[in-house]
């Protein structure tokens, strides 16, 4: 059973007052609360463990170094990649893209060659790749979506060309919850031989991924995101193309052998991964990963399921009420306005009354354009949120309405 009291008690942080008044976190897309096993994993490993990984002779350096790699193979298992080869370390999913844009770009793109991506990107997923196209003069080409917040495949299909050498695409839109249809998108892709990269940024803390079911090229994915500590995160690549690929960064760790005129590269995973790692940040995303298999995705993934469904039904009773998407497959995401108050001034008001919304462009600028708006209040929900909350903000936003 999925008991909500009991997961909360493990999320101290939520038990606080915000301007007097009972916290009620409605920003988990932007970044989640962190349970107290993920916080005492990390001063665990700084008061008992705390030494440089893989280059140390001595038992702590030993021991911090399997708990790295035990970590790479959690991560692994999780999203059921092949091999531990094929688990990048990074900072966060804007890393993980930057490092494939670069190393790609350098690997396999010329003037004239053209980088998929679609309308509703994440800047990490429309930035680097445009900084890449400059670089090599490349182009970058869009796929198009309806008004109900859905990619047009059809339109998809003939924008692939010879010259297409990457396919980018969100699994889950941060603003819209849009889950678009990846596999299709990647089955579409792979018929003409070009590789897909996913960013997973918002549905790895919502639903079970599994990378021998999608069977995309690359994938990213943040710590923090899901339940794990900021600034960690993973790049996933199958092993064949990470072999193309040049490294992104040079340093220590990266390398086989050093000289004035010559360096040789590491083996995978470690050429793409220079310098000192955040060890002690890889061992709390284990530990993250653990807490929510604990749970069992699919058991969030319902309980997050009814808490969108309910916080639906009850939104679109509100007058003046626009939620923005109506994509049949969706996820714990909402954004929304409220008749002519403006989204700052909503997430400004709701925080007074101990609501933490989101507001503004949510770094995806391109699709508020596309949607004729400069922004939105945005609600995203986690796996420790309730009715009860759902009704807060419904009462909260209410509140503001006639006050307008």
């Amino acid at each position: 059973m999925y008991d909500i009291n009991k997961v909360r008690e493990d999320f101290p942080i939520l038990s606080r007052e915000v301007y007097g008044k009972p916290l009620v976190y409605l920003d988990n897309g932007a970044t989640t609360q962190k349970p107290r096993q993920v916080v005492e994993a990390m001063v665990d490993e700084y008061y008992n463990v705390n030494a440089n990984v893989h280059r140390g002779v001595h038992f702590l350096s030993q021991q911090a170094t399997d708990l790295h790699e035990a970590s790479r193979e959690v991560v692994r298992t999780f999203i059921n990649a092949h091999s531990t080869n094929e688990i990048i370390f990074t900072r966060g999913t804007t890393e993980s893209i930057n490092l494939l844009a670069f190393s790609l770009g350098e690997a396999m793109v010329k003037e004239g060659d053209e980088v998929v991506v679609s309308a509703m990107e994440h800047h990490s997923n429309i930035v680097p790749w445009q900084m890449m196209c400059k670089r090599k003069g490349a182009q970058l080409r869009v796929i198009p979506m309806t008004d109900e917040g859905e990619l047009q495949l059809s339109v998809f299909e003939g924008l692939l060309t010879e010259r297409t050498r990457i396919v980018c695409c969100t699994q889950v839109s941060n603003v819209l919850g849009t889950v678009n249809p990846v596999k299709e998108i990647v089955r579409i892709a792979h018929e003409k031989s070009i590789p897909v990269l996913v960013d997973g940024a918002q549905s790895v803390p919502h639903m079970r991924v599994d990378m021998q079911d999608l069977d995309c090229d690359f994938f990213a994915f943040s710590g923090h995101k899901i339940y794990g500590p900021t600034g960690v995160g993973v790049l996933y690549g199958k092993e064949a193309w990470l072999e193309k690929l040049p490294p992104y960064q040079g340093g220590g760790e990266m390398i086989k052998n050093v000289t004035f005129e010559k360096t040789t590269y590491n083996e995978l995973p470690y050429k793409f991964e220079a310098g000192t790692p955040d060890y002690v940040a890889t061992h709390a995303l284990a530990t993250a990963l653990a807490y929510v298999s604990s749970l069992g995705m699919e058991n969030i993934e319902a309980h997050e399921q009814e808490l969108t469904r309910y916080a639906l039904e009850r939104l679109q009773r509100i007058e003046g009420m626009r939620i923005l998407g109506a994509a049949k497959e969706r996820d714990a995401v909402i954004s929304f306005l409220v008749g002519d108050i403006h989204h700052l001034d909503m997430g400004t008001l709701l925080d007074r009354l101990g609501i933490a919304v989101r507001t503004g462009h949510h770094c995806a600028e391109p699709l508020m354009k596309r949607l004729g708006i400069e922004g939105t209040v945005r609600a995203s929900f986690a796996l420790y949120n309730t009715k009860e909350e759902v009704d807060a903000l419904v009462e909260g936003i209410e509140k503001i309405r006639k006050m307008f």
